[in-house]
Order: structure tokens, then sequence, then C-alpha cells
């Protein structure tokens, strides 16, 4: 810890608190969560060790969280992350309006980028939510805190507890367009009735394995046909509708995956996700007010019968390596 001078508190979790520090010799900056130990006899909690497994199982990717070190201190430990600005639920609650449908793009894109590539390496973090997904100066999103992670087995053979709850990628994206939680629900089964009330009530016949659930006929609910996602969500693009209705549904194995997703016409189609230096960057908490970085305006659609000059946002930056004449 005597490598690291503090410079102020970011927040603190439910496992410990995390400082913005500065590396003595190499002045980098970094996020410090420190998380201690009860009772030394008690050990290393178990959600810390997952969230060290799971970073450390994966190589380093741009759209997950870095950690740099772990180290011991006092009667605990300390884990170095590269220091992120903010956070997602900073960049809805701070906007005056819902975000661009650009920005919301941008934003989902990255996200499913790094679901798609901690996927691929058999981590599924299971606590995807806006707060969880950090923002940085130059406004690149990445997954963080994988506490509640897991290494799961492509064969589905390994069972896991019911008791974990989740957003997941087709709540925030709804959440993105709408600018609020399309199932703002403050207890458990008070979100259970918001989630019916717009998805219908489910059957056997629309998922057969809800019959499996452990909780099953513990409690009924009325039947309620689903609304449809343009009342819902009368702002949002066809392209965008149809996106989320494939995240939106019940049967877990018919939701369409990260990688498909990002195959999406809803991406290829104008406007085009914006550029990160095109994205709102809010201060944490008690920082100067918010606000965005200049960028050009994303308005180019790609065609490969276009000459690459045209297509770029700068032409200026190939200019030199095109011939003259």
């Amino acid at each position: 810890m005597d490598q690291y001078c503090i410079l102020g508190r970011i927040g603190e979790g439910a496992h410990g608190i995390v400082f913005k520090a500065k590396h003595v010799e190499t002045g980098e900056i970094v996020a410090l969560k420190k998380v201690a130990l009860r009772r030394l006899e008690d050990g290393i909690p178990n959600q810390a060790l997952r969230e060290i497994k799971a970073l450390q199982e994966i190589e380093d990717n741009q759209y997950v969280v870095q950690l740099k070190a772990v180290f011991p201190h006092g009667a605990g430990f300390v884990l170095a992350f590269e220091f992120m600005l903010s956070d997602l639920a900073e960049v809805v609650r701070h906007a005056q309006r819902p975000l661009a449908p650009a920005q919301v793009k941008s934003y989902l894109q990255m996200l499913l980028k790094g679901v798609a590539f901690c996927h691929a390496n058999n981590i599924v973090h299971r606590d995807l939510k806006p707060a969880n997904l950090l923002i940085s100066a130059s406004g690149q999103l990445k997954i963080a805190d994988f506490g509640l992670a897991r290494v799961f087995s492509p064969d589905g053979s390994r069972l896991y507890t019911h008791q974990v709850a989740t957003r997941a990628v087709g709540c925030i994206m709804g959440e993105l367009l709408n600018g609020s939680p399309l199932f703002p629900g403050e207890n458990d089964i008070e979100q259970l009735c918001c989630v019916l009330r717009i998805l219908g009530t489910p059957s056997p016949q629309v998922w057969p394995e809800i019959t499996e659930l452990p909780d099953y006929n513990k409690i009924s609910f009325k039947e309620q046909a689903p609304v449809p996602l343009e009342e819902v969500l009368p702002d949002a693009s066809p392209q965008a509708l149809d996106l989320l209705g494939q995240f939106l549904l019940y049967p877990p194995r018919q939701r369409i995956p990260a990688s498909q997703a990002l195959l999406h016409q809803y991406f290829f189609t104008a406007p085009l996700p914006a550029h990160p230096s095109e994205l709102p960057i809010p201060q944490r908490p008690g920082g100067p007010a918010p606000k965005a970085h200049p960028g050009p305006p994303h308005v180019h659609e790609f065609h490969v019968d276009q000459p690459l000059e045209e297509s770029l946002l700068n032409p200026e930056l190939i200019r030199p390596f095109i011939p003259e004449g």
C-alpha cells in the first residue's frame, strides 16, 4: 500500500471501500478497492475471490475493467483497478432528456462486446446494471464488479443458485431508450408485477421450462397479455424494438446471444453508433458539472463502393497516404 498515494474516496460497495489513488513511482491513477476481513479465520470472502478469479481468468479486453494488482493490507487485501471516471448510472441520471439514438447504440455496442468477450471465456457476470458499467474519461464503457461472476460450463451441466437477480442487457437497453428503468420494482413481488405488466403472464405454452423453476406455483398472478413494445417505447426505432424484443424473452435459450446481437441491423442503420468522444462524461458526485467531449458529428453511412476518404469522419487523417493525381 506504501506505493500508492490516496487522492480521495470514490464510493463504498457491499464488500469494500473504493479509493482514487496515484502510484508513487509511475504516477498512474488507479482505483483501489479495500476489502476487510471481519476475522482472519474467515478467510477471503467468496465474492472477492470470484471477482479476482474471473478477472484473472480472462485476458485484457478494452470492454472489461482491468485488474492491475492484488496485495495484502492489514486485516484484509486491496484490489488495484484502472481508474474510471464515472458509470452509466451517472450518465442516465444526469441526462437532461433520454440519450440520443446514436449514443444509446454506442453504449449498447460496447456493453455487448464486453459481454460477448466474457461469454467466449466462459464467464457469466450475473450482476449487469448501469452502476457496474464504468465510463472512462474518453467515453469508453467497461464492465466491472465481477463479485457475483461464475465460470460456466458450455454444456449446461453445472447448477447455479436462483437467488441472484440482475438487470441484464435487455433491461439496460430499455433503460437507455426510455431514460428510466422499464421495470422499476422496489421488491421481488413488485418487480415481477412490473415485468408481467409489459411482457404478459408466462405460461408453459410460451415457456415450457417454467414448471421446473424452484418456486413455481408458490404464487399466482392474474392473466395479462403482453403490451406491444412500440406502445411502451413509442420514440424507439423499429430496429431498436426488434432487438429489444429478442432480449426480453422469458425462455433464456431463446434470447439472442451477445455475439449475434452485435450483427443486428440496429447497429448498421442511421444514425450509426456515436464515437466515444461524442458521449457525455459526467463527473462523480462532488466533481464539476457534467459535460460532453467535443467530437465531429457522426452522420456518415459507409458503402463499399464509396471512396475511403469520403467515408471517414475526418478525411484529413488519411490525406498524406493518398497518392496525388
